[in-house]
């Protein structure tokens, strides 16, 4: 399991990803992390022109064939690393449908790095984590556990089927069953 940071003492009341909502891509609605409780849920900011683009093709195949395991990944547009998703979440949609055939859920682009602007979901990890657990570019990824709390963090380099990934995400999955 991947070693998180220590966490901060709390300045208020302790909250979970369950907390927490984004707006959908290019649809109505929310995603609601809540609708996730009982479930690993890997959360991955994304861009369409990045170098580690090619990891969608990965966290598809990862999402195949974990989902009925009790595995959701959620795909979080961002701008804020060189730039590299400044397409509209129109454009974000047909990219990732035509190009690598995303099935898992995609939310509305988000901003992380401003922390005035900051999504609720990143201004949680940085008071869980401290500012220095925030992504530094695209395809960081963040597994929350069955009961919402923040259990991995791995950095845009970690590949989404490498072993590191991999073995957090078993270990997430199996969190509270019996033998």
């Amino acid at each position: 399991m991947p070693r998180l940071p220590a966490r901060k003492a709390p300045t208020k009341p302790m909250t979970t990803a369950h907390d927490i909502s984004f707006a959908k891509l290019d649809e109505p609605g929310e995603i609601k992390l809540e609708d996730y409780a009982g479930k690993a849920v890997l959360v991955v900011n994304v861009a369409s022109a990045c170098g580690f683009t090619s990891q969608y093709r990965d966290l598809e195949a990862l999402y195949e064939a974990k989902v009925g395991k009790g595995l959701v990944i959620v795909g979080v547009p961002c701008n804020d690393f060189g730039h590299q998703e400044a397409g509209s979440e129109r454009d974000i949609r047909e990219f990732c449908d035509s190009s690598y055939h995303v099935t898992f859920p995609m939310t509305a682009k988000v901003e992380i790095a401003a922390s005035a602007k900051r999504h609720p979901f990143y201004k949680w990890v940085a008071e869980e984590l401290g500012e220095s657990a925030l992504p530094r570019w695209n395809f960081h990824k963040y597994l929350i556990g069955k009961d919402g709390q923040l259990v991995g963090a791995f950095p845009s380099k970690a590949a989404p089927l490498g072993p590191e990934v991999l073995d957090a995400i078993k270990t997430a999955l199996c969190a509270g069953e019996t033998v």
